[in-house]
C-alpha cells in the first residue's frame, strides 16, 4: 500500500554525514573522518554530578523551558563570557541538544513562505528546518578566496521583502571559518537595515585557535533580534546527552516554549543536572582539547597541502578542514566514494553542506593524533594512484 506522504518531509534529502557513516559501518578498517563528534570523553566531574541526580531520584519532568538552575548557569555564563546580558526566568530556554533548540526557534519566527538567508556551505540542518517550518531557505555563496566569511553585498543580492531572518554560523561547520567582530558588525547593520532575525549557532565557541569569540547579540542593537543558540556536545564532549540552550527575547521564547510543550516536554532531568556541574565546574578540560585539536589541525593542514589535486586553507575554528577538490575532476560524492573505496577513510562530500559545497569535501579531526596520521597517508596513496 502506498500513501500520499508529506511533501514537506519528501522534498528533504537525507543526509549526506549520515549516508557516508552508514556506509562507513558496513565496511572492516575504515578510518572514519566523517562525524563531527569529540573522540574525548565526558569529564568525570560532570558525570558524577548525573549520577548524583539519578541517586537523589532527579528523573521526573521538568519545567518546559528548563530548570531554573541551570538557567542560571546559562545566564551567567553568557554575561561573562559571551558579554550578553539575559533574563534567566525568560530569555534563556534548555532544549534536547542544539538541533532542537534551532529547529524550534525556525518554527517559532517563521509563516508560510517566509524566506530564510543562509550562507552557504552550511550545517545540513538549517535547510531543513526552515522547510518544515513551510519557509524558503534562501542559500548565500560564501568563497574559499574569503575564508568562507560571509560577505554582506551577496547577501543584499539576496535579500526580499519576504526575507524573514539570516542563519550565522560562527565557528562555522563544515569550513572551519569564523567572523570576527568587524564581520559581526557588518552582518549587525545588515540585520537592523532589513528588519531581520539573526539566529546565530554559536555551538563551537570554545574551538577557536587564533582569534576569539564574539557573539553577535553583544553588539549595539542586536540582543533584540539575535537567537543565540548553543550546546554542551562539543565544548564538554556530551554529544549524547542531547542538551542545548537558547537566548533570545521574552517573545520569542515563550512561543518556543509552547512548541516544546507539545514536542519534547523537556529537556532529561539528570543531564540538566549535569550541564550545571558542567559550566560552574573547572574547565581546564576545555581548554586541554582545544590544544590537543589545535595540534591536530595543523598535522591535517600541513598534509593536505603536500598532496597533488588538493588544497586546503587552515580553519581557524571547530575541528574541520575543507580541502578543494575540484582539480580531481570529480563531484565531491563520488571523490568521497573514492576514497572511502580505495583509501578506506570516511569524508563527507561537500554537496551536502549545500550547493556551493560542491568541489569540497569536508574531514574531521575529531580523531587520535595516529588515526589521523594513518588517515593522510591513505588518502596521499590513493591520490598518487589517481594521478
Amino acid at each position: 500500500m502506498v500513501f500520499e506522504l508529506s511533501r514537506k518531509v519528501g522534498v528533504i534529502k537525507v543526509s549526506g554525514i549520515r549516508k557516508l557513516f552508514e556506509l562507513a559501518s558496513k565496511m572492516e578498517d575504515v578510518i572514519n573522518l566523517g562525524l563531527g563528534e569529540p573522540d574525548f570523553n565526558t569529564p568525570e566531574y560532570i558525570k558524577e554530578a548525573a549520577k548524583r541526580a539519578l541517586d537523589e531520584n532527579f528523573t521526573h519532568y521538568t519545567p518546559n523551558i528548563g530548570i531554573p538552575e541551570l538557567r542560571e548557569a546559562i545566564a551567567e555564563k553568557l554575561k561573562r563570557e559571551n558579554r550578553v546580558e539575559v533574563n534567566p526566568e525568560s530569555e534563556v530556554m534548555v532544549t534536547n541538544g542544539a538541533t532542537q533548540a534551532l529547529t524550534l526557534s525556525i518554527l517559532a519566527i517563521l509563516n508560510e513562505g517566509d524566506e530564510v538567508l543562509i550562507p552557504s556551505p552550511t550545517f545540513v540542518s538549517y535547510g531543513a528546518a526552515v522547510i518544515f517550518a513551510g519557509g524558503v531557505p534562501v542559500e548565500v555563496e560564501t568563497r574559499e578566496d574569503e575564508e568562507f566569511r560571509v560577505n554582506v553585498d551577496e547577501l543584499e543580492r539576496h535579500v526580499s521583502g519576504k526575507t524573514k531572518a539570516l542563519i550565522i554560523s560562527t565557528p562555522n561547520n563544515p569550513t572551519g571559518s569564523i567572523l570576527t567582530r568587524g564581520n559581526l558588525e557588518e552582518l549587525a547593520d545588515f540585520a537592523v537595515k532589513h528588519d531581520l532575525i539573526v539566529i546565530s549557532d554559536e555551538v563551537y565557541e570554545k574551538i577557536v585557535y587564533e582569534e576569539p569569540h564574539c557573539s553577535i547579540a553583544s553588539l549595539n542593537g542586536m540582543k533584540e533580534r539575535t537567537i543565540t543558540v548553543n550546546a554542551f556536545s562539543k565544548t564538554y564532549a556530551m554529544t549524547g546527552w542531547r542538551l542545548g540552550y537558547l537566548a533570545a527575547p521574552e517573545q520569542i521564547v515563550s512561543e518556543i516554549v509552547k512548541l516544546q510543550m507539545y514536542t519534547a516536554v523537556c529537556a532529561t532531568s539528570f543531564a540538566q543536572k549535569a550541564a550545571v556541574e558542567a559550566l560552574r565546574g573547572p574547565q581546564s578540560f576545555v581548554e586541554e582539547m582545544r590544544r590537543e585539536y589545535a595540534r591536530r589541525r595543523e598535522l591535517v593542514y600541513s598534509r593536505l597541502n603536500d598532496m597533488p589535486k588538493i588544497s586546503a586553507i587552515k580553519p581557524k575554528g571547530a575541528f574541520y578542514v575543507f580541502p578543494n577538490i575540484k582539480a580531481t575532476e570529480m563531484v565531491s560524492e563520488k571523490f568521497s566514494s573514492y576514497l572511502i573505496r580505495e583509501a578506506r577513510v570516511a569524508t563527507v562530500p561537500g554537496r551536502a553542506f549545500g550547493r556551493y559545497g560542491e568541489g569540497y569535501i569536508r574531514i574531521s579531526y575529531a580523531a587520535s593524533y595516529e588515526k589521523l596520521e594513518e588517515a593522510m597517508d591513505r588518502i596521499s596513496e590513493a591520490l598518487n594512484r589517481l594521478s
